[in-house]
This record gives structure tokens, C-alpha cells and sequence, in this order.
């Protein structure tokens, strides 16, 4: 299988597209000016529902402890302004993603309530730096399936296609290290929830390692490492990833340790729409974070910039500390969501002809003020309404990184939720020094997961 896979990628990487040119100087004056230094309107919109960007949030609130994994709400005291449901939801179809207006409409329960909108994103001065020296520097290969001359920070501030739209997801500023302990929850189309796994996780964005260093085609930008402890039955299970800048030149490399083989073995399938094993196959690989891996199978189209109320500022969600309240029948509770309205960049994705996947279309609602995807809608080979995927930011204000940890997937035609990467259980979420390269490597994995 690999080395078919090796083989399909040659033949793209041979018949690729053009080379996509960065923006011209005076293109890129506008960041820092009418735009933010990495590509956001500066202004408010014209009802003043979405406010001007002043810089994001950067001073943590009372009742914070510096270093302390959990992140109280900083607007934990504020009421909706507005609540959709079935009821009115027509009328706000148009700023909602298609899942979104469809739960509405399918179940009586469900409901938005839409909180004061807060551009709570805010990046370190060297990221932003670098994003600003992208505009003008930094090009799209291979068709838009790879990134040259790019700096550690966002690549396209002013992007012209929707692939380079979404290697600016991909690239985003998660930080450096992560680790956390995480539940992963499934809900049935009864309505029963189940714990999928429970497991910890280290998160290396390699890209932000050096942010001297300019980034080359096999360079890693980004690396996990996943130990299932639970339940009994999972635990043991271990999974190393990894995405390099060129997947055609360097295909994600994976490897997964099954205690009752008691090896490391390679796992090139853990990609596209493979079933995710830590969700228990109820999303894709690819559905983590929204989109994550390579852009081969889809021709990207860039549509534009849109405000929609979206989950945002969701502290209430990431540092909940008994998830079962929250794993209600059809849906997660909405009164544990907060949604606020922003202007987001949607990409749109259409399968290539002779490609497989599961997802004929798909689209990309992407955060203005933070690159991070904020949720999808996602359609099968019918051209029905299959899935969505939302995640959960907010603004770790004590680091200055827009987090997106958690994430949620809804499958319509099953009638079930998936819920995954859950910190609030084991206290949040941790920026760490990182690990070694000896724990790294491939075969620390069967270390990791002994019973």
C-alpha cells in the first residue's frame, strides 16, 4: 500500500500546477493598516454587531493562576442577546452553516443562543512578524497541494485561491507544544452516550520550533502522539502522526502500537477519510479539527468573506469538568455552547474526479481573526447533507494562542454526535516544553502503550 500510495504522489507531483505568486507590496501595505497583520478587517461591520479588532485578548481575568490548565470565562456573567431555534431559524439561514439551520430545524430541542461577539484572538509579535514578511514572499506548489519561501506564521495573510486559504488553517498558531488528557465521547441515535476512548495527547506544531527558519518542503509542521488509556478495552493503543510541508514529496508518515500484536507498525491509511480510531470510526481522519492532512483530492475555490454566527469564545465547553450533562440525546446541550457572530472566509472543496473519498463537497468556514476552521459542512456522493464539524475556540490568554482543541461531528444521516479531545475532565489544556526526539520516535509508541 505504501508504496502504491509513493506512486500516486509521483504521478501528481509530475503533472502538478502552476506556482500561485505572493501578493505585490502595495497589496500588502493594507495589513497593519486596514487590515490586522494577518489579513483580518480592522473594522467592525456596519450594524456594529461585529466590533472593531483592538488587539485581541491578551490580560487574563480575576480568578486566574498563572500556569493553571483550566482558563476561567472571561464572560462567564454575559446573557444571549438572541436565541434561534426551529421557529425562527429561516430567518437567519443565511448566516448559519447548513448543519446548523438543519439541527435546528430537525430537532425542537436544539437551539443557538448567540452571546456578544468578542475578538478575543491574539498571536505572539514574532508569529505576526513573519506573517507580514508571508505576504509577499510566500508561494503555492504543486497546485496548491504544497507551500515555498514561508516563514513560521501564516502563509497567504491576503490569500487569492481557497488552497491557500486552507494551508493557513493548516499553519495556524496553536502554539507550540500541547498536552492534554482528553475524553472522547460518541452519542447513538438513541440517544445513549458512550465513552469512546480516553487518552493523552502531544501536539507539536514543528513549523513554530524555530521562527528563524524558513520552511522546506520535507520539514515536519506538524506531529501527534496519542496513548488511549480507556476505556479497558482501548487502553494500551498508542498512534504517532506526521505532515510534512510537501505531502506529495512527503507523504504523512504514521504509525499505530496495538498491545496484542505488541510491535510498532506502519499505518500510511491513518489519513483522508480513513475512521478515526479515537472517535471509535463515528468521524474521518481528516475530519480532526475540522480539516486536517493533505489538499490533493479536492480542487479548493475561495468564495469569500461572510458573517456568520459561529461557535466562538466556547470556555464553557473546553473547560467543563463533567462532560455527561453536556452529551444529550441529538445534540450536545445548547445551553453549554456560546455562538457569536464574526466574519469568516469560506473555502469550498469538490472532489476530483477519479479521487475516493466520502465527502463529495465540502465547506470551510474559516475564523477572520485566527485562520483556525470553525466549522464544515459536509455532502456525499448524492449531494446530501452528510456531516459538519464545528470546533471550540478560545483565546488562552495566558499565551497568547487561539486554541481549538475540542471538536464536534455531526452525522445527519446516522442521527448520532461524536464529540473528541475533551480536556476539561483532566483540568484543560497544558503548553509544555515538548518531548525529546527519542520520544519521538516511531518506537517509543510500544513504551507508551503498555498496559
Amino acid at each position: 500500500m505504501k508504496f502504491a500510495y509513493t506512486l500516486i504522489a509521483a504521478s501528481m507531483a509530475l503533472v502538478a500546477g502552476p506556482t500561485f505568486a505572493a501578493v505585490d507590496a502595495a497589496e500588502a501595505a493594507r495589513l497593519g493598516n486596514q487590515l490586522t497583520l494577518i489579513g483580518a478587517e480592522k473594522a467592525g461591520n456596519a450594524d456594529g454587531s461585529i466590533p472593531a479588532y483592538q488587539g485581541g485578548l491578551t490580560t487574563p481575568p480575576a480568578g486566574f493562576k498563572a500556569g493553571d490548565r483550566a482558563r476561567p470565562d472571561p464572560f462567564a456573567a454575559e446573557k444571549p442577546l438572541l436565541v434561534i431555534d426551529g421557529k425562527n431559524v429561516d430567518k437567519y439561514k443565511g448566516q448559519l452553516t447548513a448543519v446548523t439551520a438543519e439541527l435546528a430545524k430537525r430537532y425542537p430541542s436544539f437551539r443557538i443562543e448567540v452571546y456578544p461577539t468578542h475578538r478575543t484572538a491574539a498571536l505572539p509579535k514574532g508569529v505576526l512578524d513573519n506573517t507580514v514578511k508571508n505576504a509577499t514572499a510566500a508561494r503555492s506548489t504543486e497546485g496548491g497541494n504544497s507551500i515555498e519561501n514561508a516563514l513560521p506564521g501564516i502563509p497567504f495573510p491576503i490569500p487569492k485561491t481557497g488552497a491557500e486559504a486552507i494551508w493557513n488553517h493548516l499553519l495556524r498558531y496553536q502554539g507550540v507544544n500541547i498536552q492534554s488528557k482528553y475524553d472522547n465521547w460518541n452519542v447513538d441515535a438513541a440517544g445513549v452516550a458512550s465513552l469512546a476512548t480516553t487518552g493523552s495527547a502531544q501536539i507539536n506544531y514543528a513549523a513554530y520550533d524555530d521562527l528563524s527558519k524558513p520552511l522546506v518542503a520535507a520539514d515536519t509542521y506538524y506531529q501527534t502522539k496519542l496513548v488511549f488509556t480507556g476505556p479497558a478495552r482501548r487502553a494500551g493503543e498508542a498512534v504517532m502522526v506526521r505532515d510534512s510541508v510537501n505531502p506529495l514529496e512527503q507523504p504523512r508518515r504514521a504509525w499505530q502500537y496495538l498491545p496484542g500484536q505488541r510491535r510498532v507498525k506502519l499505518a500510511p491509511s491513518l489519513a483522508y477519510d480513513t475512521p478515526n480510531p479515537g472517535a471509535a470510526g463515528a468521524s474521518t481522519w481528516d475530519d480532526s479539527f475540522v480539516f486536517n492532512g493533505a489538499l490533493d483530492r479536492y480542487d479548493w475555490k475561495l468564495v469569500g468573506k461572510q458573517e456568520m454566527i459561529v461557535p466562538y469564545n466556547t470556555y464553557r465547553v473546553t473547560y467543563q469538568n463533567d462532560l455527561k450533562p453536556m452529551m444529550t440525546p441529538n445534540h450536545l446541550a445548547p445551553e453549554f455552547v456560546r455562538w457569536e457572530k464574526h466574519r469568516v472566509w469560506v473555502v469550498e472543496a469538490t472532489l476530483k474526479a477519479g479521487a475516493r473519498h466520502i465527502y463529495a463537497k465540502r465547506r470551510f468556514y474559516l475564523d477572520e481573526d485566527s485562520w483556525v476552521a470553525l466549522a464544515s459542512d459536509q455532502y456525499d456522493a448524492n449531494g446530501q447533507l452528510y456531516r459538519g464539524v464545528y470546533t471550540f475556540l478560545s483565546q488562552s490568554y495566558d499565551q497568547q494562542v487561539p486554541d481549538a482543541t475540542p471538536y464536534l461531528s455531526y452525522d445527519l444521516i446516522g442521527g448520532t454526535y461524536s464529540a473528541v479531545g475533551f480536556p476539561g475532565p483532566y483540568g484543560g489544556i497544558k503548553y509544555s516544553e515538548g518531548l525529546s526526539k527519542t520520544q519521538w520516535a516511531p518506537e517509543s509508541l510500544a513504551g507508551a502503550g503498555i498496559r
